[in-house]
Formats: structure tokens, C-alpha cells, sequence
């Protein structure tokens, strides 16, 4: 069963890697995804997180209606439809 949401860890990934996974799995996503959850944590830094809010937000991507923050610091939420 779908849960509606892609769940991707991208800890260890460089910032093209992590573009790259994120693309792919726009991609492939069907009608039932309405969320991609992206686990980048915090601790290293914020260089993923603040590529995601460059690469996505602002109307950059189509299919991405808007980003939100995550239950922690170390998640960030693309919203592609409203649930």
C-alpha cells in the first residue's frame, strides 16, 4: 500500500547526488505521491537543505506547490498536492 509519501534519506550525499535522487523521484512519482520527504540532517550543516529551497521553492518546479519544514531541523517536506 501507498502511504502518498516518498521518504529519502540523502545523509552523505553531495549537493549534486541529492539533486539528482530528488529529480528522479519527481519523476516517478504517481498520482497517489502528494509528499517527498527529504531526511538531510542538521548536524553537518546546512548545505542540502538550503540547495532544496533553491532548486524547488519559489515556483522553480512545477509539480512542487510548496515547501515545508519537517518534524525536525534535519527534514524538509516538498508538498505536491494537498493531502
Amino acid at each position: 500500500m501507498n502511504s502518498g509519501i516518498i521518504e529519502i534519506d540523502l545523509h552523505g550525499c553531495n549537493k549534486n547526488e541529492a539533486l539528482s535522487i530528488i529529480e528522479r523521484a519527481l519523476k516517478d512519482c504517481n498520482s497517489s505521491t502528494y509528499r517527498i520527504r527529504l531526511v538531510h540532517g542538521y548536524h553537518g550543516g546546512v548545505s542540502l537543505r538550503n540547495m532544496i529551497y533553491d532548486e524547488f521553492s519559489y515556483g522553480r518546479c512545477d509539480q512542487v506547490k510548496r515547501i515545508q519544514n519537517g518534524s525536525n531541523p534535519g527534514i524538509t517536506e516538498l508538498v505536491l498536492r494537498e493531502y
